[in-house]
């Protein structure tokens, strides 16, 4: 038995409205590639570049809950928001957060990274000052690597010490992509 692609959207719809999911997924076509995005029930939950779904699937059922379906109309907002993001219509994103099982570190550090204007930067060791860990630049860079909700929970606004673009989880590209889209990069070069 076939099921159409119609009826089908509706039943994910269904479940999503209902309730009847843990975190609902959907694929985003971005400037920077295709985005992963998911959502529970209390919030984005995830972004990731150069998605597997398969992989993404079971990461977030490890961390959410088993009943994970690719269903569009909880990611409505949010990928709006991404959209006007890239369209440079808007700075600053009015999505709930939901960092999951994450750790008082991590937690600490990205709260404080989602309050890094647009437009701005800072540094690893500054973000682990602002966390209450003067010392933990490296942890915090750790962080950053592992950060679930790239773009959102800004990390491409994180640089070296001396300014410099040093890793990035989606690539220097497209973290220099995205610093250019916000007027953040003087220098191409760097």
């Amino acid at each position: 038995m076939t099921v159409s692609s119609s009826l089908d959207e509706r039943f994910r719809d269904a479940a999503a409205a209902e309730g009847l999911l843990d975190v609902a997924y959907d694929l985003a076509d971005s400037p920077v590639g295709t985005l992963f995005v998911a959502a529970s029930g209390k919030g984005l939950c995830r972004i990731s570049f150069d998605p597997e779904p398969e992989r993404e699937v079971e990461r977030l059922a490890r961390s959410f809950g088993v009943r994970v379906l690719r269903a569009k109309r909880p990611l409505e907002d949010a990928r709006r928001q991404l959209d006007e993001y890239f369209d440079e219509k808007r700075t600053e994103f009015e999505l709930a957060i939901d960092l999951g099982p994450a750790a008082d570190f991590t937690r600490a550090v990205l709260n404080r990274l989602a309050k890094v204007p647009h437009g701005q930067l800072t540094t690893y060791g500054a973000l682990a000052k602002s966390a209450g860990r003067p010392r933990a630049a490296r942890a915090v860079g750790t962080v950053m690597n592992r950060n679930p909700i790239p773009i959102v929970l800004p990390c491409h606004r994180v640089v070296g010490s001396n300014g410099s673009l040093v890793g990035y989880a989606g690539g220097l590209d497209r973290k220099r992509l995205l610093l250019s889209l916000e007027g953040a990069l003087l220098d191409d070069s760097t």
